[in-house]
């Protein structure tokens, strides 16, 4: 039988490979590979079969493959054959056992090395020829690194419409590494979404995304709907936070008014205790945060927001509510499984006129609420929150979904 080696290969052709790798290709029977890869080898006296087409280059190969044959077919392609790559399909359409695969470096390894960046957290996406969902994806849930391959139409520009598109709560600077492994290869870094949509870049690319800080002057910043990506957010899980577009619909449900005392419990960044601030400068807000790194970023956030009436409450309620001032408002955005009890301690120390605004994520804790208020005898209203944001797709425009939240608001009867 016939046997196909699948060698990778880089931009600087057959001097790139190694002298094993080169008398192996040398003593093919069958060369295959693009215009470009067969064209690295000029002289070589076997048959030359281009990918134009792929049904008929693998019909070939099938029947090369049922073939006595003293000689190996050689398959060209790019990088790593099995990442992003011909192997895959190769592995669907022949026998494994007649297919040996030589990788070469892959271009988001040497991204990476040229960045001289660490790359085993980062997520890998290819968008070359390929939908940009994943990577729609990947943006929602805030990777702290990202490498994209790309092509002519999903282009770095393009990525960077994508990006602004999102109003994602993490800030990415970019690097776009062109023609790795070559004579013209290029890398550009320190560049933002914003400069990047003008620019053109070479089709052979990797683009790779990191986050960034973001210096925020409160002097521009809107009174109600602060962007996600200003608030200082958890490092390993930047969009772990209560969004710009759910924020302002529990400020509305909470009917805030001056002078009032808010408990924001299961804060998390902060964040809708710091809209609460800017808005009623008069009311003192208490975030209540179980974890450490939580009460770190509420404090981060309200230096940075200079919102002097945000008081971070380290702890898990109910415990920690125990010496709070009597609530007027209630905003309960996680419970840690301690919902009805927090409920019961909230019900028993509120103000008259009082209200409870809840951020459901899951039908059981919907359902725990729901129990709860009917049998305290409480009259509550439901508001279901399905937002989809519009998304740049190369020159299109699509709706994102984000994750649906449910608002339940309670105040006591009569």
């Amino acid at each position: 039988m016939g046997h196909i080696h699948v060698v990778g290969i880089g931009l600087d052709g057959a001097v790139g490979l190694s002298a094993a790798m080169q008398t192996l290709i040398a003593q093919a029977q069958l060369l295959v590979g693009s215009d470009r890869h067969i064209a690295y080898f000029p002289n070589h006296p076997a048959q030359r079969l281009a990918l134009g087409d792929i049904s008929t280059a693998i019909a070939q190969l099938q029947a090369f493959a049922q073939t006595k044959q003293a000689g190996a077919a050689i398959v060209l392609t790019s990088g790593d054959p099995l990442f992003f790559g011909l192997g895959r399909l190769l592995l669907e359409q022949l026998p494994a056992e007649q297919l040996t695969f030589h990788p070469h470096l892959s271009s988001i390894q040497l991204a990476f090395n040229r960045l001289k960046l660490p790359w085993q957290d980062a997520a890998i996406q290819s968008i070359h020829g390929r939908d940009m969902e994943p990577l729609v994806k990947k943006l929602l849930g805030c990777h702290p690194k990202i490498a994209v391959l790309t092509d002519p139409v999903n282009s770095p520009a393009a990525i960077a419409s994508l990006i602004l598109s999102l109003s994602l709560p993490i800030h990415y600077q970019i690097a776009v590494c062109e023609n790795l492994g070559g004579q013209q290869e290029k890398v550009t870094t320190g560049l933002t979404p914003e400069a990047l949509q003008d620019r053109s870049f070479a089709s052979l690319s990797v683009v790779v995304l990191t986050p960034v800080s973001e210096s925020v002057s409160t002097e521009n910043l809107p009174l109600l709907g602060i962007a996600d990506r200003h608030f200082a957010t958890f490092s390993d899980r930047p969009g772990l936070m209560t969004k710009r577009e759910v924020r302002s619909l529990i400020l509305s449900e909470l009917a805030l008014q001056p002078n009032q005392t808010v408990w924001d419990i299961g804060a998390g960044t902060g964040s809708v205790s710091i809209e609460i601030a800017r808005l009623c400068p008069s009311s003192q807000v208490y975030a209540i945060e179980r974890t450490a790194a939580g009460a770190g970023l509420i404090q981060q956030n309200r230096e940075r927001f200079a919102t002097a009436n945000v008081h971070a409450i380290a702890g898990k309620a109910p415990q920690a509510l125990a010496e709070l001032p009597k609530p007027d408002r209630v905003f309960i955005g996680g419970s840690g499984g301690q919902l009805a009890t927090t409920l019961n301690h909230c019900a028993q120390e509120m103000n008259p006129g009082g209200r409870i605004v809840l951020a459901i994520a899951t039908l059981e804790t919907l359902a725990v609420a729901q129990q709860w208020f009917a049998k305290a005898d409480w009259e509550t209203s439901l508001l279901q929150v399905q937002l989809s944001k519009g998304g740049a797709i190369a020159n299109l425009t699509r709706w994102v979904p984000m994750n649906p939240v449910t608002l339940l608001t309670a105040w006591r009867c009569g």
